[in-house]
């Protein structure tokens, strides 16, 4: 992983960019204290035990858990706007709509199905 991380110090130099250490992460996987920590010439990368990446959120034990606990989340405050829409007697295509553009989404991101 050092060499990794080495060669790509490089590739920065060479292309006049430079890493954005407050924005890495280092998850310690699949055994947290196997790992030891990345550091760069601007300081230490910090090591996360959880984060998202690409909408999904991923631990350190690799578990859906977090992931589902987060699309949950995101799904019950849309379906109580839903309700609150019912309540206020919109029609059903609208509420059709509604769940086809806002709720919908969010529970079939990445669904193989």
């Amino acid at each position: 992983m050092t060499d990794y991380l080495s060669s790509l110090l490089i590739w920065t130099i060479k292309n006049d960019m430079e890493l954005n250490t407050s924005k890495k992460r280092n998850a310690p996987w699949p055994n947290p204290f196997d790992i030891f920590l990345l550091s760069t010439v601007a300081g230490p990368i910090q090591r996360v035990t959880n984060f998202e990446l690409l909408g999904f959120h991923m631990d350190a034990s690799l578990s859906w858990i977090t992931h589902i606990n987060t699309i949950i989340s995101k799904a019950s405050k849309r379906l109580y706007f839903l309700k609150q829409l019912k309540r206020a007697r919109v029609p059903p295509h609208q509420l059709l709509h509604f769940y086809t553009a806002a709720i919908r989404p969010i529970l079939e991101y990445a669904s193989l199905v």
